[in-house]
């Protein structure tokens, strides 16, 4: 486990589980907002 660690440090995942959150909260955004033009 140690090796993983090394290879990919913590600020590395950080970062990725913070861009993964912002996409799907910006990728839920714009389909809510197609989805309430279509509504209309």
């Amino acid at each position: 486990m140690s090796d993983m660690e090394e290879k990919f440090p913590r600020a590395l995942w950080v970062r990725l589980i913070i861009y993964l959150v912002i996409g799907h909260v910006f990728a839920a955004f714009i389909y809510l907002l197609f989805e309430v033009g279509a509504g209309q």
